[in-house]
């Protein structure tokens, strides 16, 4: 039986995974779970489950709980990185929120445990150093994306050499086909009507403004060892296809199903393997046609032009990029700046901070911290802000 630490498990690609593992009672076995601050949902799942080893990444979420303290829980973001690295956990499905996610990745890793990543920001912000705890623990990184999950699915067995690009698609999200003027009005309840999928506000909102696709893109660069002129995206409303691998033979292969992240959550638990299941079994080709494929128009999203040129320039850029996203994206959601005024952030910290590098754990974190403060002087400066919350 295969020990599951499912860490973010009171959010949506948590709650996925338990559903995967309800039906699959015999494979698998949650032997740690983890939330942010949701401690009553966290025990409810926990008694379920029959799991005892637990944190809450919030450290002040257990005040008026002794008795769940008392029981080991665990606090703060170390309690989180201690259960990504125990004795019995096979599997560490990392759902954690943003940057947060990168040291319970780097600690799975470094235990040699599989990390079936749902955070990309881990890749972002520290994609070498990801790829060198695995290399240094023995660990084993598995995509949960349904993009990259895909991606894998169609490599199979062949070589680097043999890809010649791989193509990413986005639904578009729900402004898909509002024009520029109308998007300048655009409020968070509007963006978080996403038309395909059901997520998290922060990734909903991503989805929203193609800065997830370009988060993606430069998760592919590490996942795949792809320059970044072998990664492309188009935009597919439908959500069918997840992703395109071109081989050199000129020959194309796309991974479809419906769209659910049960089903690379399945994958990244078991793979190799395909194990049954009957509720992610029954694809209809009629029912899910057309399929329609657009190109991304980057003067509407200017957030994933954004991205993916600070995935190019490497170095710090890309965690500089996730954070100040992270930022503008909660200052969208309360009000603080307008749908175009979260470009207007992030371009004005990757400037102030360019040619930043950040070669260790410690330097990411330190670039983490400030591109969020000058995100948040961004902030107050074009927007309604008064206050950031330390």
């Amino acid at each position: 039986m295969t020990g599951v630490a499912v860490l973010g498990a009171t959010g949506s690609v948590g709650l996925s995974t338990l559903s995967v593992i309800r039906r699959h009672p015999a494979r698998f076995r949650v032997v740690a779970m983890s939330g942010h601050r949701s401690v009553g949902k966290l025990e409810r799942l926990a008694a379920e489950f029959g799991t005892r080893e637990l944190a809450v990444a919030e450290s002040s979420a257990l005040k008026d709980r002794p008795d769940l303290k008392a029981a080991g829980w665990r606090t703060g973001p170390e309690g989180v990185v201690e259960l990504a690295a125990l004795p019995g956990v096979d599997v560490v499905v990392n759902a954690v929120v943003g940057a947060a996610g990168l040291p319970p990745t780097l600690a799975a890793l470094e235990a040699d445990k599989r990390c079936a990543l749902a955070n990309k920001e881990s890749l972002v912000a520290a994609g070498d150093l990801v790829l060198e705890a695995a290399r240094r623990g023995g660990g084993e990184l598995v995509p949960v994306d349904s993009e990259h999950s895909a991606i894998l699915q169609c490599i199979g067995a062949a070589r680097r050499d043999e890809i010649n690009r791989v193509i990413l698609t986005a639904s578009g999200g729900p402004f898909r086909e509002t024009d520029a003027e109308a998007l300048g009005e655009a409020t968070a309840s509007m963006a978080l009507r996403h038309p395909t999928w059901e997520m998290g506000a922060k990734i909903t909102i991503d989805s929203a403004t193609l800065a997830n696709k370009a988060l993606e893109v430069i998760e592919a660069h590490f996942l795949y060892g792809l320059p970044y002129d072998r990664i492309e995206v188009v935009v597919h409303p439908t959500s069918i296809v997840h992703s395109f691998v071109e081989f050199v033979d000129g020959s194309v292969l796309s991974q479809m199903g419906a769209p659910t992240m049960e089903l690379p959550v399945l994958h990244a638990l078991t793979w190799p393997r395909r194990p049954p299941d009957p509720v992610l079994q029954g694809f209809d080709p009629i029912e899910l046609s057309p399929l329609v494929f657009e190109p991304v128009d980057e003067k509407r999203f200017p957030l994933f032009r954004l991205g993916v040129n600070a995935g190019r320039a490497g170095g710090a850029a890309p965690a500089v990029f996730n954070a100040a996203n992270e930022v503008a994206v909660e200052a969208f959601l309360t009000g603080g700046v307008t749908f175009f005024g979260m470009a207007e952030v992030v371009a004005a910290v990757l400037e102030a901070l360019e040619g930043r590098t950040a070669c260790d754990l410690q330097e990411v974190l330190q670039v983490d911290r400030t591109a969020r403060r000058c995100a948040a002087a961004e902030v107050k400066r074009i927007g309604a802000w008064q206050s950031w919350p330390q």
